[in-house]
């Protein structure tokens, strides 16, 4: 073999392989956030997704072409199944996808603690998560001008209690898929 061909991909080619895990950590996540959610009270139409922990797992995984398309476009899946229209929450969902893109960007920037261990990386793993629902859905504050919303009823209806709920699906369920990918990863050649 060649030194060239022993080189892995960039994170950012778009190949088949991105392109059947997009199709696949969108479809899953667009169908099981539209069927499995727990309403968070005092907020308007957030809820818990235990199904959101995909979007940084799917980044975290396969790369941050496939977090931002498992985010956005899964995230407009469940919205439609959900009632809520393919297009109504546009900004919800690229939101979502900058969570997935920004924890695909983990391994490579926490590449010191991802190399020490299955369990340094189910840590890593939670915190960049964590990091990503913080920063990407900062991207709902576009309410403010699509909805005509002021700044302090986006931050307590909306950003606050989304934020909140999805990090306790992230930093709970992240490191279990991360735990459970790891050995099938490995079995696969990934």
């Amino acid at each position: 073999m060649t030194a060239m061909s022993m080189q892995r991909p960039s994170i950012w080619a778009v190949d088949s392989r991105v392109i059947v895990y997009s199709a696949i950590g969108a479809a899953l996540y667009g169908v099981l956030v539209g069927i499995f959610k727990i309403p968070v009270p005092g907020s308007t139409a957030v809820d818990v997704r235990p199904a959101f922990a995909l979007v940084p797992f799917f980044g975290i995984a396969f790369g941050p072409i496939v977090g931002l398309f498992t985010g956005l476009v899964g995230n407009m899946i469940g919205d439609q199944i959900s009632g809520w229209g393919l297009l109504t929450s546009w900004n919800w969902s690229i939101a979502n996808g900058i969570v997935g893109l920004l924890a695909g960007l983990a391994p490579m920037m926490l590449a010191s603690m991802w190399s020490k261990g299955l369990m340094n990386k189910a840590i890593a793993g939670a915190a960049a998560g964590a990091v990503a629902v913080v920063v990407g859905f900062l991207f709902v504050f576009t309410d403010m001008i699509k909805d005509q919303m002021d700044f302090s009823a986006v931050l307590s209806e909306e950003y606050v209690p989304v934020i909140i709920g999805d990090l306790i699906a992230t930093i709970i369920l992240v490191p279990v898929l991360i735990y459970a990918w790891e050995p099938v990863k490995d079995r696969l050649g990934r």
